[in-house]
């Protein structure tokens, strides 16, 4: 397994209030891994972090090799990592396309391309030039992943993408991470619903209250210890 992600000894902090301890995670080119745990678990923290959203030490977060804690958000995603935040987080003044288009400003060459975003979700060239409040749910969330494609990501973080919306939605949406992982690219997904996350990935890390409780592969892993690290049992 060729690395492209690690995580060492990685702390998070909002003011004085730490949510991360220590995390040690390891994401290999071309794997989708899930990140799981209950509200509060440190997730969404962690993506923030690797991100560049929430300050880390340097050599807290190594990509290819190169130490990129701390570093600015738009540096980041000029180096080949792209988040779908939680609640989409479009531009509401935007047009759909408008939107697609700004996730193309770092300008790195790659497969996908508003040609191929269209090809992948279909109904958002139809609804291209409407303003993004006024898609549905599931269509934002398409035009969110979208966005984060259009930066041709090496990796992608994926935050609660069922996150609200219907079960059929969400299927359709998880049958496009098929589509984007043929393109090589890396996928972490951190979910609430278990099920969904463990069948979309090969390996998974458990959370719990900022820690590292559990990291087992998707098949064939102890069930009775998931559930306690789940819930810190």
């Amino acid at each position: 397994m060729t690395l492209l992600l690690r995580t060492q000894n990685l702390s998070a902090f909002y003011g004085d209030f730490q949510a991360l301890f220590g995390i040690d995670v390891e994401i290999g080119q071309g794997e989708t891994v899930a990140i799981i745990g209950a509200n509060g678990a440190g997730k969404t923290t962690f993506l923030r972090a690797v991100a560049g959203a929430l300050a880390a030490p340097p050599e807290a977060v190594m990509f290819e090799g190169r130490a990129i804690g701390g570093m600015a958000p738009h540096d980041i995603v000029r180096l080949g990592i792209a988040m779908v935040p939680e609640g989409r987080r479009l531009f509401q003044s935007l047009s759909v396309e408008e939107n697609l288009l700004l996730g193309s400003h770092s300008e790195r060459n790659g497969p996908w391309s508003l040609r191929r975003v269209y090809e992948l979700f279909p109904r958002l060239r139809e609804l291209r030039r409407l303003p993004a409040p006024s898609l549905s749910g599931g269509q934002q969330q398409m035009a969110a992943i979208g966005r984060a494609l259009m930066s041709n990501p090496r990796l992608l973080l994926c935050d609660e993408l069922s996150l609200g919306l219907a079960p059929v939605v969400i299927r359709d949406i998880y049958q496009c991470l098929g589509a984007i992982t043929a393109e090589g690219t890396t996928v972490v997904l951190v979910e609430q619903d278990i099920n969904r996350a463990l069948d979309a990935s090969a390996r998974f890390y458990c959370f719990q209250e900022g820690r590292l409780a559990l990291a087992a592969p998707t098949k064939n892993f102890d069930r009775a210890a998931l559930t306690a690290a789940y819930f810190g049992m």
